[in-house]
């Protein structure tokens, strides 16, 4: 009997060559980008206490109470593969006592789980690259945030961006503020979806992040948080405004974006693409000011964001061709393929892109596999090469406009002893 064939699991997805070409552009610009700005790299487990989520996401929210990966070790305690990060960054910070030593900026990158219904942009496993900044409390820090967030989708050339925005204000402006929606819409409860209802007596804020459009509709008459802030509240709201306009970030003030557990505070935001459809989000993020205290530790004001690498990588395009390589090297024969073994290993170690066809086709299917490839210069050994301590070049593409001893489509032979500084001179032209 034939063995079942085995698959991924479901929304678990393999990342083949040609798409891992686009994740390692995101990678590196994001690599770059925080270097710049004086952010470093913070890497935590993938495996963590589940109560670290329950308390740092909060246990009445569906990612605790349908979509984490949670299960007993053999120690019998409760572990849970990470579905976020801002959570295991404070609680390092803490345990190590990064806290102590002045602020802080972090960023992270890395696989995150969710149980849930996969879809474009969204698996089971999904990848999210973040930032965190902690121990600072003014308005510029949130900017800051922002202004990186912002920077650095503009430096991967994402398109249809907007920044829209919101604060929730203080503790007890969000206290005062659910007491007058709850009223309001438990006049209204039938007119709520369902998860609506169950969120009226869980989390009522939530519900004006529903994605139902008949309960949206009835929230265009709701009570608005923006209303409600105290003066505090608002004079900090309107300093982030400004601040963004001092940058020239246009951005649109959207009172139903909202984080819905206590130690959210003041500043939220999400960063969006027209290119994405209904998943239009590529960043989200906002102030956390009391996450620390729930974890254990010292009060600690935070702000922080986090981006979706499978989005990013679908506006960027999955099909992004490879980058060619330098020289291809095309050999047959006994003799010849040991000599271009040698030379392609002396050609890498002088830091050039070398493709070695091993192949052992004719050299007709090497040179158009040559130029499949985009290879910019052959390097051609066979028997007869080989044997007289020769080689043969032959531009591919793209050779230099002007002094090259090479024209295009012509071979040309030298000594194999001159030939790494040969080519590293033709492709420095």
């Amino acid at each position: 009997m034939a063995l079942e064939r085995l698959q991924t699991l479901r929304g678990m997805v393999d990342l083949l060559p040609r798409q891992t070409m686009v994740w390692q552009q995101v990678e590196e610009q994001a690599r770059h980008h925080f270097h710049r700005a004086g952010v470093r790299e913070i890497r935590t487990p993938l495996l963590e206490a589940t109560a670290l989520f329950a308390r740092g996401i909060g246990e009445a929210t569906d990612v605790v109470c349908k979509e984490m990966y949670s299960f007993q070790d053999r120690g019998q305690r409760s572990c849970t593969l990470r579905p976020e990060g801002t959570a295991s960054v404070v609680r390092a910070a803490i345990q190590h006592g990064l806290l102590n030593q002045g602020h802080q900026r972090l960023w992270y990158m890395g696989p995150m789980f969710r149980y849930e219904r996969p879809q474009a942009g969204r698996q089971r496993q999904f990848h999210q690259l973040g930032l965190e900044l902690l121990g600072v409390a003014e308005e510029r820090s949130d900017v800051d945030a922002m202004a990186m967030a912002w920077d650095l989708l503009g430096d991967l050339g994402i398109q249809g961006l907007q920044l829209q925005l919101n604060t929730l204000g203080t503790p007890e402006d969000r206290r005062c503020y659910r007491e007058q929606l709850v009223g309001w819409l438990e006049q209204r409860v039938q007119q709520l979806d369902p998860d609506s209802r169950q969120r009226l007596a869980t989390n009522p804020l939530r519900i004006l992040d529903s994605k139902n459009n008949t309960t949206q509709d009835l929230l265009r008459e709701a009570p608005q948080l923006l209303t409600t802030l105290g003066k505090e509240s608002r004079e900090r709201f309107e300093g982030v405004c400004q601040l963004l306009q001092a940058l020239d970030i246009p951005f649109v003030i959207t009172p139903q974006l909202v984080r819905g557990l206590d130690y959210y505070t003041h500043t939220a935001f999400e960063i969006t693409s027209d290119q994405l459809g209904a998943q239009a989000t590529v960043c989200g993020g906002g102030r956390y000011d009391g996450l620390a205290a729930i974890l254990g530790g010292p009060p600690t004001a935070g702000m922080g964001w986090a981006m979706g690498i499978e989005r990013l990588v679908l506006l960027l395009g999955s099909q992004k061709d490879a980058t060619p390589p330098q020289v291809v090297l095309l050999n047959r024969g006994e003799s010849a393929q040991v000599r271009a073994l040698v030379l392609a290993r002396q050609l890498r170690q002088a830091k050039l892109h070398v493709e070695l066809d091993l192949s052992g086709a004719t050299f007709a299917r090497q040179f158009r596999r040559a130029d499949r490839l985009g290879g910019r210069l052959a390097v051609i050994i066979g028997e007869q090469e080989a044997q007289a301590g020769v080689v043969k070049l032959k531009w591919l593409h793209h050779p230099p406009q002007s002094g090259s001893d090479l024209d295009m489509g012509e071979e040309w032979t030298l000594p194999a002893a001159e030939v790494s500084k040969t080519v590293e001179r033709l492709l420095a032209d």
